[in-house]
């Protein structure tokens, strides 16, 4: 396979401080949809330019427009309340266990209602000559908004929720390629969380089987990926929030089931910025057609990874998979729904700027 983006992009990102001062004033009545909308085009206008000029291979709108990178499901959905969903375990940055709180619930049917991300995708298109990238979470997402207290009424069995989500990304899927999109990325940071003893039992603690939480969101990713318009890449992360995570443990348990079953798409994002995402064995596992983007980048480390590092990292893993099919990324987006301040938004692009130095450099 040819690899397009040696340079790649993991999706959110970081936008200026006056986007979450104008989401919340039209929440508040105080400005219109049309002076907000300003806003909005102007901090997407701002990531481009980032990205472009930090030089990366390909491009997002940052996901400034969601509140959350799950957006398509949870701001474009009717269905979900501000009711409390169970919380959920995570680890903040020194490793200390925290609550994280979510604050909707699924209440009623998931339905779509507006179009977000054809609007992200037809407003980029627009405003960029570079390569584009759209972003969708996993059908699985959808299963933090789960709630065993709010949600049973419409959804007795959870994965009927997921089963109406995967509906609702195949129609936002298609509108996508009608429109011209050719790059899709599918976000499914929970299939590489459940693999944590923690994360395990909360799924267990709502009534989730996680092997079946596995085994079927495997099976949903690889039918959203079937359009033949379209190149799909899987994005598997530890989950990163508060410069924390989500969750410790290698791919090792879930490669084999993972990989076989994802064979519709075309290149894999991973992280791999520190030893909790463990070894390289588990690329093993992927099939030497296909495409690795090795997330050797932290968006949670403040220091600037060197050229040499990145590339004993990527000889290392050659060992496993071809080296002419790999490429380089951050292990994860910088944010979602959240803005940074102009020392953040400067870190994010030195950040982008290795990937991209890196990556062509150790592909010239």
């Amino acid at each position: 396979m040819n690899v397009r983006f040696r340079a790649d992009v993991v999706g959110s990102l970081l936008g200026p401080s006056e986007l979450a001062e104008a989401r919340r004033r039209h929440a508040a009545g105080e400005i219109d949809a049309r002076a907000f909308k300003a806003v909005e085009d102007r901090a997407v206008d701002q990531v481009l330019a980032l990205q472009a000029d930090a030089g990366v291979d390909v491009v997002t709108d940052g996901e400034l427009r969601r509140t959350h990178f799950a957006g398509p499901l949870l701001d474009a959905c009717d269905g979900l309340e501000d009711k409390l969903a169970p919380s959920r375990p995570y680890y903040g940055p020194d490793g200390e266990p925290i609550i994280n709180e979510t604050p909707r619930s699924v209440t009623g049917k998931l339905v779509l209602s507006r179009g977000l991300v054809t609007e992200e995708y037809v407003y980029v298109r627009g405003h960029t000559a570079k390569p584009i990238k759209m972003t969708l979470p996993a059908p699985t997402n959808i299963a933090h908004f789960w709630s065993p207290e709010h949600s049973r009424d419409a959804y007795p069995d959870p994965f009927d929720l997921f089963a109406d989500a995967t509906a609702v990304l195949h129609r936002e899927i298609d509108e996508l390629a009608r429109l011209g999109c050719t790059d899709i990325q599918l976000d499914a940071p929970e299939l590489a969380t459940v693999v944590d003893e923690m994360q395990a039992q909360h799924y267990a603690s709502v009534g989730i089987d996680p092997d079946r939480f596995v085994a079927e969101g495997i099976a949903m990713l690889n039918d959203l990926a079937s359009h033949p318009a379209i190149s799909f890449t899987l994005h598997l992360c530890k989950g990163s929030k508060y410069r924390g995570w989500a969750a410790a443990g290698g791919y090792d348990a879930i490669a084999e089931r993972v990989f076989a079953g994802t064979t519709n798409f075309d290149a894999f994002l991973l992280e791999y910025d520190d030893e909790r995402s463990g070894g390289f064995d588990p690329l093993r596992a992927i099939p030497q057609d296909k495409v690795v983007a090795l997330g050797l980048v932290s968006t949670r480390r403040s220091e600037i990874e060197s050229i040499e590092l990145i590339e004993a990292r990527v000889a290392e893993a050659a060992q496993h998979f071809p080296r002419e099919q790999l490429a380089l990324s951050t292990q994860c987006g910088f944010a979602s729904g959240l803005v940074g301040d102009a020392e953040a938004m400067r870190f994010q692009h030195d950040k982008l700027a290795r990937v991209a130095e890196a990556a062509h450099l150790l592909w010239a």
